[in-house]
């Protein structure tokens, strides 16, 4: 008997990985771990003390805790919903029989390559109440029907209408991006599958509802996890359009630790930054398994 070829384990595969795991190790699992570390000091960049857990108790305490606690929680559900949905219907028009399909996912897609401050000033002069665009259009067609009309407060308004202003802006920005999961996951369906519902008279609606939304599950899965995670833990639109006014209206839990950080309370904001981390911890991690246990293999 011939002595078996003993298997050679191939190095390659350990040079690949090694990079990306330093890579990781240094920019997310250090980074980490000092947070928390910090997170129970009071810190300067010259000095730190060590104080528990009070920056926590603090953070907890804060009056505003609430009010940032619901609008995250608004923002993130809104965001992720109407990605969800609108990114679906594009990405099914722009996979469909469509002429210029191919300049039309540009356009779907540009506003994805933007900067995201930069997307904030522009609809934040957009949505200005005396002299933005928007208003403006609104008077001009409420003159046109003859009625007396005017604009509403999109960023002044005390009440939630800025922070469903900004999540709509959070949309329109990040809604391409969605849409190009579901169009790769629209790919991946196989065509018997049509071919099959076809011969036996299945089309239109049924057609959607039992073979694109069950194989579409993972797509979707990961729209939900992409979108909820962005919204969860979104900022620089909204620092950028509001700064989180007028008062605490637009507030979300990562602008209210920008506050604390731009008023010198280093410790209480890194609290507060880990808060929010173990935050969406504890709600992406159940729901991710969720939703996986729900998903149909091809």
């Amino acid at each position: 008997m011939k002595e078996a070829k003993k298997k050679i384990k191939s190095p390659y595969s350990y040079a690949l990985v090694l990079p990306i795991a330093v890579i990781f190790t240094i920019f997310f699992i250090v980074p980490t771990f000092v947070s928390f570390f910090f997170s129970m000091t009071r810190w300067t960049l010259f000095d730190w003390e060590f104080v528990g857990f009070e920056n926590f108790v603090q953070y907890f305490k804060e009056a505003s805790l609430a009010i940032g606690f619901k609008n995250t929680l608004i923002y993130g559900v809104v965001t992720s919903a109407f990605k969800v949905v609108i990114g679906l219907a594009l990405a099914i028009l722009l996979t469909g029989r469509l002429r210029a399909k191919g300049f039309l996912r540009s356009i779907v897609y540009f506003p994805v390559l933007v900067s995201t401050i930069g997307v904030g000033f522009t609809f934040s002069v957009l949505l200005d109440p005396n002299y933005g665009a928007v208003n403006k259009s609104i008077v001009a067609f409420g003159k046109m029907i003859g009625w007396e009309t005017y604009g509403p407060g999109w960023l002044t308004d005390p009440n939630l209408l800025p922070l469903f202003s900004i999540a709509f802006v959070d949309v329109w920005k990040g809604v391409g991006m969605a849409t190009v999961i579901f169009m790769a996951g629209l790919a991946a369906i196989p065509q018997e599958y049509y071919e099959a519902a076809k011969v036996d008279g299945v089309t239109g609606f049924q057609n959607f509802r039992h073979i694109v939304l069950p194989l579409l599950q993972p797509a979707t899965n990961t729209v939900i996890i992409l979108s909820l995670i962005g919204g969860l833990r979104s900022f620089d639109l909204i620092w950028a359009m509001t700064g989180g006014g007028p008062g605490f209206a637009s507030d979300v839990l990562a602008s209210l630790v920008y506050k604390q950080y731009q008023s010198g309370f280093f410790g209480l904001s890194t609290a507060g930054n880990v808060a929010m981390f173990i935050l969406i911890l504890l709600l992406i991690v159940p729901l991710n398994k969720f939703l996986k246990s729900r998903e149909v293999e091809i």
